[in-house]
């Protein structure tokens, strides 16, 4: 298997390589991945293959799986208009580069993995969202509907698109997680605003857990068949007859703030006796406060319809497991 990624380096894409490798290289299977990068020189694995998007133009290397992950991270910083631009032109400039290989290249891949978030759905409280849910408008729909939409029209080119929308991953070397080690492990940790707030969450090892699956079922399944790859809830509708599909990736038991909180500290075997009122994080954090404070309660009905077995269902599994 030949796969192209794009965010490779990241949290997410480098531990996705990783497990690709290990776990073929285990079945005495053949995998190629290449990183594409803006800097010919950044440091990586001696087994990952690196490529420029200038070289990219110019390529005629042919992909089974191309993963468009590269993004900046949408809670890094206050959302400036500035910031906000850096957020859409991170995911728009990338998949752009993406789609022209694509629009180009003799051999087309076999399926395009285009990331985003749960962020889609937009702010809705502690109301379950499936696939098949609809939206609140607010930023982080519109920057995740963006994303979205240009990676569809790889449908236009015969090329299946299978849309991940990403909950808050856990893990203790990034994210949320690795933020909030240091604050915790001081005893100053706590709870957010009232706590109820709904997180929608994931281990790292069932992020890449499932999207490896997602990936073996149209490869190895014959995966552009709708009946066979989908209940009719996680289908996207295109201008094409290639099927597209969507994927929450979600642990099947999200958690309020309060016992998000209250299980870190436990893990860590540290107080959590604080509490940042809604107002001061309004004041610091601004629009992107609703990060913080407005929950989601995100449902990974495709992956469970299609049989995916989650290694990790409860928080506390999580963070135990992967050190």
């Amino acid at each position: 298997m030949k796969v192209l990624i794009s965010g490779g380096s990241g949290f997410l894409g480098s531990a996705f390589s990783q497990e690709l490798i290990e776990r073929y290289r285990t079945q005495g299977k053949e995998v190629m991945i290449t990183w594409l990068t803006r800097d010919s020189n950044k440091a990586h694995p001696d087994d990952i293959n690196m490529m420029t998007y200038d070289e990219l133009k110019k390529s005629d290397m042919s992909f089974d799986v191309i993963m468009n992950l590269a993004g900046a991270g949408i809670a890094d910083a206050r959302w400036s208009d500035e910031r906000k631009e850096q957020l859409i032109a991170s995911r728009i400039k990338p998949t752009q580069s993406i789609l022209s290989f694509i629009e180009r290249t003799a051999t087309k891949p076999k399926l395009l993995v285009s990331g985003s978030a749960i962020g889609w759905y937009g702010t809705q409280g502690d109301k379950p969202l499936t696939e098949h849910s609809s939206f609140e408008t607010d930023f982080a729909h519109r920057l995740c509907e963006e994303w979205e939409s240009l990676a569809l029209k790889a449908t236009d080119y015969d090329v299946p698109v299978a849309i991940v929308r990403t909950g808050v991953v856990i893990h203790p070397e990034g994210g949320m997680v690795a933020k909030l080690l240091l604050p915790f492990k001081f005893g100053v940790g706590g709870q957010l605003g009232d706590g109820q707030q709904i997180m929608s969450w994931i281990s790292r090892d069932d992020w890449v857990g499932a999207v490896i699956f997602i990936i073996e079922q149209y490869l190895f399944s014959q995966f552009g068949h709708k009946q066979r790859v989908s209940n009719n809830d996680n289908v996207i509708e295109t201008r094409s007859d290639t099927p597209a599909f969507v994927y929450n990736l979600t642990a099947p038991n999200p958690v309020s703030n309060h016992t998000f909180t209250k299980t870190l500290g436990s893990w860590l075997h540290r107080p959590t006796l604080f509490t940042l009122p809604e107002f001061l994080l309004k004041l610091m954090f601004g629009e992107m406060s609703t990060l913080l404070i407005d929950g989601q309660k995100v449902l990974p009905q495709a992956l469970s319809d299609a049989g995916y077995a989650f290694k990790h269902v409860t928080l506390k599994q999580a963070l135990e497991d992967q050190k």
